[in-house]
């Protein structure tokens, strides 16, 4: 993480921002105070959670709010990425819940007088149980519904906040949650995921002028996490599998918001499985983007197995990987961002999630010696660097996570906080990471 603090690094600029991260289903408990999320329902689902756990508590950050932004304000970061939470802001009934509006400008305001920038994550996957029980992201309407609340959060919002994405990781919330079924809300078949895409990106061309209304001085746009593939071998068969992977898998989510079309794949998909297009609807989903978020935590290697769809192979023998089991392959970053600046005509890039878990632990002395993830971080602000030499335009960067939190199919069981967070009693104690990150950003801001 040095090159953090190293002069003539692409980050020892003052308009490169360096973040933290956060979501509201995953720290924020205050269960009692908000509607249900479908992330409440398939919790209660049983086996569908790791450890059997839920999000009712989580880190408790409602009410321990105070506490967490002193801790951002002591990490010296330029800014802080959160979402907020649709069910905390509009109840069934329509309404709009103040108090949810109030604790959301509470944080704001603090940012402010930290000077610090919030980047507001309109939508990270806890849709209201309510708009589920009418078809959830299946259901065009919920697109509309997504844009009322986008105006209500915006208009209250006003000026406070430096940038706003519509979605993050939209390939989560269709495919893991429509496709497959191991997110919320746990539909299975191959009918749904496309369908439900199309309504999130739907949504997200709905709120881009909103957002410019409300906020005409803010930054716009969306971010999406991307998985680069790599054939397994040189043959054909392998190679045209690893295309069709990185279709499937990233293309299909970008391609719509810059081309406004989705990829020529969609021709070989039967047709109970396409998205429902209706006039106009390219036009909207491919409105101009200021920024596009990019989240990567790993690569993958394809191989073609003799079925219809592309293998991806576990990480090669004798490679590192983190508690998640994922490959360490920072080389993977640099080459999925320089991918992207050759596929397309890009607005500014932002990394916006990277990180590790690992299997950390409090020991005697109290303190939590992470240090795989800082090998990590410095590996990957690394492969960002190679990637701005390379000619690819990125203006920020962020740590995932703030904190320890739910870690959604997982519970409990993983931690990608460069906090911990002792679970029964709320406790935080900064990790190794965590301060590593303390002392280079105040040397550059010292530099600055």
């Amino acid at each position: 993480m040095d090159i953090l603090a190293e002069a003539g690094s692409p980050f020892a600029q003052r308009d490169f921002t360096i973040g933290v991260a956060t979501s509201s289903f995953q720290i924020e408990g205050d269960a009692d105070n908000r509607e249900l999320s479908i992330w409440d329902t398939f919790c209660n689902k049983p086996g569908k959670i790791a450890d059997a756990s839920h999000g009712l508590v989580a880190c408790d950050h409602v009410n321990r709010i105070e506490e967490d932004l002193s801790i951002i304000n002591a990490l010296n970061v330029d800014a802080y990425r959160f979402s907020v939470s649709w069910p905390r802001i509009i109840r069934q009934d329509g309404s709009v819940n103040q108090q949810g509006l109030d604790f959301y400008g509470k944080i704001l305001d603090t940012l402010v007088r930290n000077n610090i920038k919030a980047y507001v994550t309109l939508y990270h996957w806890d849709l209201p149980q309510y708009l589920e029980d009418t078809g959830g992201w299946l259901n065009r309407k919920t697109a509309d519904a997504f844009a009322n609340y986008v105006d209500v959060v915006t208009k209250a919002f006003g000026d406070r906040v430096f940038s706003y994405a519509t979605l993050n990781e939209p390939f989560c919330s269709a495919y893991l949650g429509y496709e497959i079924g191991v997110h919320a809300p746990g539909l299975v078949g191959k009918e749904y995921g496309k369908k439900a895409i199309h309504h999130l990106l739907l949504a997200h061309g709905k709120a881009m002028p909103i957002i410019r209304k409300n906020a005409p001085k803010a930054e716009a746009g969306i971010v999406l996490n991307f998985t680069p593939f790599y054939s397994n071998s040189p043959s054909e068969e392998d190679i045209r599998a690893t295309k069709l992977a990185h279709d499937h898998h990233n293309d299909w989510y970008i391609k719509p918001l810059i081309h406004g079309e989705y990829p020529s794949l969609i021709e070989q998909i039967p047709l109970a499985h396409r998205p429902d297009i209706k006039d106009g609807d390219m036009d909207i989903i491919a409105a101009p983007l200021d920024y596009l978020g990019v989240n990567y935590y790993t690569r993958a290697k394809v191989k073609d197995d003799g079925t219809s769809d592309p293998c991806q192979l576990p990480p090669p023998e004798g490679s590192e990987t983190t508690a998640m089991g994922w490959e360490v392959y920072p080389q993977g970053l640099t080459d999925l961002l320089v991918q992207l600046h050759t596929d397309y005509t890009l607005p500014p890039l932002l990394i916006t999630e990277n990180g590790l878990a690992s299997d950390d632990f409090l020991n005697d002395e109290g303190e939590v010696n992470d240090t795989q993830r800082i090998r990590y971080l410095a590996t990957h602000l690394q492969a960002v660097a190679n990637a701005m030499e390379a000619g690819v335009n990125i203006t920020g960067y962020f740590v995932w996570s703030l904190l320890d939190n739910f870690e959604w199919a997982l519970g409990y069981e993983k931690r990608f906080g460069i906090v911990y967070v002792d679970y029964s009693t709320q406790k935080r104690t900064l990790k190794a990471s965590a301060k590593k990150l303390q002392n280079l950003l105040m040397q550059r801001k010292e530099m600055l």
